[in-house]
């Protein structure tokens, strides 16, 4: 299986902690120079110093950038492809607050459409000539099973999300004949700052404990258990791999089970 990505450079957004660091990680094993994209400079600078690296030319890097700063983010990708084409990208940010989306303010949507679609195209648009002019390209987006079953609750990201799925699709469609590939991965209960987050707002609402929180959410699940960040990376990473060229405009769930619906 062709699994080595020696020489591809991939960009990797949200690669400060969770499953972005994680992702970061597995594709610096397969061979990848990684660039991480996220606000926080000095958490983003000890990953970069910390990834592995395969071979003696392999070159990891850092950007630091807010994606809802749609001038400094083309500004800022623009820059890290002049130095070096990128080939792969993967598209991972954090999920608005929860709420629900008849109450949901329109700034809200405003807020969360500019950081995951409109982010996404912009990054999208600055990389794809080099992913043509090398002949492979892999762009996956880390969205949510919600795009498969809404989540109760998260009303504004339910909305966004789905948005950004049918983008995927759509360039899907648009791109492979150019040898790129589009796909989204849907995490489920995955153990990271936005499941803390959850619980964290669930606490305060319902006034139960965190344990008691965390065993309905396992319950809810065949494999009985929270998803490490690692299991997601390591499927994205399998996305962006030579093996994986004819997987073409898909929705993978890596929830251990929760997401019922067949497609």
């Amino acid at each position: 299986m062709q699994l080595d990505l020696s020489g591809r450079h991939a960009l990797v957004c949200g690669a400060s902690q969770g499953i972005g660091r994680a992702t970061a990680v597995e594709l610096a094993e397969l061979g990848a120079n990684v660039t991480l994209l996220a606000r926080s400079a000095d958490q983003l600078k000890g990953v970069a110093a910390s990834l592995p690296k395969k071979h003696a030319s392999q070159r990891h890097d850092w950007r630091s950038v807010d994606m809802q700063d749609t001038a400094g983010l083309q500004a800022a990708a623009a820059d890290i492809v002049a130095a070096n084409p990128v080939q792969i990208l993967i598209n991972n940010t954090g999920g608005p607050p929860g709420g629900l989306a008849h109450t949901a303010e329109p700034a809200a949507f405003e807020n969360t459409f500019r950081q995951h679609l409109i982010a996404g195209q912009v990054l999208l648009q600055t990389v794809l000539p080099g992913m043509r002019a090398s002949g492979y390209g892999r762009l996956v987006n880390v969205i949510s099973t919600s795009v498969k079953e809404p989540i109760p609750g998260l009303g504004v990201s339910n909305t966004v999300r789905a948005a950004v799925a049918a983008w995927a699709k759509t360039l899907a469609g648009e791109l492979a004949v150019d040898g790129i590939t589009v796909n989204n991965v849907l995490p489920g209960y995955t153990r990271t700052a936005r499941l803390d987050g959850i619980l964290d707002a669930q606490m305060k609402k319902t006034g139960r404990s965190e344990e008691e929180l965390a065993a309905e959410m396992v319950a809810a699940v065949p494999a009985r258990r929270f998803g490490e960040p690692g299991e997601v990376g390591a499927v994205i990473a399998f996305l962006c791999t030579p093996a994986a060229a004819y997987v073409n405009g898909v929705s993978i769930a890596v929830d251990g089970g929760r997401t019922k619906s067949l497609s």
